[in-house]
């Protein structure tokens, strides 16, 4: 066969592939599978499509910039620090006469210099000014939940005992709530010069503790007093509240009285507050918070994982675990928390769920041993709901559940 009539039989079957493929070079059913191929072979037959990666928006921060938290300095401490360019922003004089102090570090020193500067010179409680978060999650849509019904929750208990003065560090509440209409509601907001913090979570949390019994969300202590702390503020639409805030609150809750306290968020651990939670525990103030909405392979949430505070986890109405609640050996109780009936922020209620809201059922079981018994220590209380709680998961207490499911004490 000549040269040349070879050519012309390459040239026509060329053509026809052209036909079939169209002007990418690609036929209909190659496209698919390319589209499809999600493989790691080097397949240089197939088009490599680069599609761009979703913009992430920036993670919120873990600390106030620049700022130390300290605990105990004296006045010949402040001096020596602010002589090497530490400037003094804040004093509280705390319940038990020491005092708490919020330093800016110089320019010059790394955050971990200046903690460790603070640390050289007394060797005091001191670390970054942390931020704390509520432990919310978006709102659930569903029927009402029997969360009182699955722990056997006791009814009329007012009428056996005067219920101890509840306190709570959350987010700001709507006092003109219909929820509140016949509560006794104290609140209290930590200025900071900042954007007030929005009073969804705050009013849902507190409704669950004290919300009038004839409303469309009855609190778990209806006939209870309760401080309400707002520590929180709208950055940007983060709320947050950084660790002195914190303090302040802790400490303005210990002043008034209080023997229980609600703490429905988290965030890392902090020296200076571990130190004030010890001081809190040692006047015999009850310490409740959520363990966590950050998932099960996170590490432990504070101010939860410390020893003087009761960490409690949710659980459905079927007692399965909250898919996204913390775990680990820190977790002592599990209560309601998913699809948990609760007020709204402006008028009405709706159905939420986390961690968060399955704290103030601890909180107010703690409330009733106390109202049988107010001279309970927070360890005596703390140990009588873990004896109590019916065991979930593995035998005993477990990373999951911790002791199980809260069985609160009735009074009467």
């Amino acid at each position: 066969m000549s040269r040349i009539l070879l050519f012309i039989i390459a040239l026509l079957t060329v053509l026809a592939m052209d036909l079939r493929t169209g002007p990418d070079g690609l036929g209909a059913l190659s496209a698919a599978y390319a589209d499809d191929d999600d493989d790691d072979d080097d397949d240089d037959d197939a088009p490599v499509v680069r599609r761009p990666a979703p913009a992430r928006a920036p993670a919120p921060p873990r600390i106030v910039p620049n700022e130390l938290l300290t605990q105990g300095l004296i006045e010949p401490d402040v001096a020596f620090l602010q002589a090497r360019g530490f400037e003094l922003l804040q004093t509280r004089v705390l319940v038990d006469g020491t005092m708490a102090h919020r330093l800016r570090k110089p320019a010059w020193l790394t955050m971990a210099q200046a903690r460790r500067a603070v640390r050289d010179r007394a060797n005091k409680p001191v670390d970054f000014n942390h931020y704390y978060r509520p432990s919310q999650q978006a709102a659930c849509t569903g029927p009402d939940c029997p969360a009182r019904s699955m722990i056997d929750w006791p009814q009329a208990t007012a009428a056996c005992g005067k219920p101890p003065l509840i306190g709570m560090v959350d987010t700001g509440l709507n006092p003109d709530h219909p929820v509140f209409a016949s509560s006794r509601v104290e609140l209290h907001r930590i200025q900071r010069n900042a954007s007030a913090s929005e009073q969804v979570h705050g009013t849902a949390v507190a409704s669950l503790l004290v919300g009038d019994p004839q409303s469309r969300s009855p609190g778990l202590l209806p006939g209870a007093q309760l401080i309400a702390v707002d520590g929180f503020h709208n950055a940007r639409g983060d709320e947050r509240m950084d660790a002195f805030a914190l303090i302040e609150a802790l400490d303005l809750l210990a002043q008034k009285g209080v023997r229980v306290v609600n703490l429905s968020f988290a965030g890392p651990a902090n020296e200076a507050l571990g130190q004030q939670l010890k001081m809190l525990d040692q006047k015999g103030i009850v310490l409740v918070a959520a363990a966590g909405n950050f998932g099960p392979s996170a590490k432990p949430a504070y101010p939860a994982a410390y020893e003087q505070v009761i960490a409690v986890t949710a659980v459905d109405r079927r007692g399965q675990i909250y898919r996204r609640a913390n775990r680990g050996q820190y977790i002592d109780l599990a209560a309601p928390g998913v699809d948990v009936w609760t007020a709204a922020s402006v008028s009405g209620a709706r159905v939420r769920t986390g961690t968060s809201y399955a704290a103030p059922f601890v909180t107010a079981a703690a409330g009733l041993l106390l109202q049988q018994n107010p001279e309970l220590t927070p360890q005596q209380v703390k140990e009588r709901l873990q004896a109590s709680a019916r065991d979930l998961g593995e035998n005993g207490r477990d990373r999951v559940f911790g002791h199980g499911l809260l069985t609160p004490h009735n009074p009467c």
